[in-house]
């Protein structure tokens, strides 16, 4: 028997294993569970003294999910924004992400562009010598009705057990009227789960040359829709 075929086997093989209301209903009927109260998805914190001249500036850190699978992706949201009559300019935002986390996958910045609005860019992290990341500009311009955003995006180490909870470090920002600050208590928290069926399927299919180059999938995708893009491309493979 060829190797197309067999690997046409075992992915068929796998599909048909799984629960078929898994297949109809989609991924979060099978994985759903009670968040951990202790473990806080975001947080926030403020910033009003003489440096910012009595105007409030506001910081926001929270994470994509509240349950993430290991050796799939995970991203931390960072706002900075501001309430009063301040416009002051973000130039740098670093981010500390849990202990054994690696390098971020993707960063973008989301900020006010004369005449374009709010607009969305990706960025180039550098590490910032200190265990963060760091992403830097000449100035995101900050004012009451728009934040500048920073979005890290890292991959979740594959040995972390499930049912751990993965804290991450804070945040540090540096800009005019002072808004820079460092938040070392800005933290996010998040549960690790098993691998959900799909992202299961995927990671050996990958095993065996068949899975997507990510080998997951996100923890509100449809079974149906993994499973169907992974046959085809096992026939595709084989044909």
């Amino acid at each position: 028997m060829s190797s197309n075929t067999v690997r046409r086997v075992a992915a068929l093989a796998a599909a048909a294993a799984l629960p078929a209301g898994l297949i109809l209903t989609g991924v979060g009927a099978g994985v759903a569970s009670a968040a951990d109260p202790a473990c806080v998805q975001s947080s926030h914190d403020t910033k009003s003294d003489w440096s910012t001249v009595w105007v409030t500036h506001t910081y926001d850190k929270s994470v994509s999910a509240a349950e993430v699978a290991a050796g799939t992706n995970v991203t931390y949201k960072i706002v900075v924004g501001t309430t009063g009559i301040g416009n002051p300019y973000v130039n740098t935002i670093r981010d500390y992400a849990p202990a054994g986390f690696g390098a971020p996958i993707s960063v973008k910045v989301t900020s006010y562009h004369f005449a374009q609005g709010q607009v969305t860019e990706a960025v180039t992290p550098e590490p910032n010598g200190d265990g963060g990341w760091r992403v830097s500009s000449t100035g995101w311009f900050v004012n009451s009705g728009n934040q500048v955003t920073a979005e890290f995006t890292y991959k979740v180490p594959d040995n972390i057990a499930a049912g751990t909870k993965v804290t991450s470090g804070g945040i540090d920002v540096s800009g005019t009227v002072g808004v820079g600050t460092t938040k070392t208590g800005l933290t996010s928290c998040f549960n690790v789960r098993a691998k959900n069926p799909g992202e299961a399927v995927l990671g050996s299919a990958d095993g065996a040359g068949l899975g997507s180059s990510q080998g997951q999938m996100s923890s509100t995708g449809s079974i149906s829709d993994v499973l169907g893009d992974t046959i085809t491309r096992v026939i595709n493979n084989g044909s």
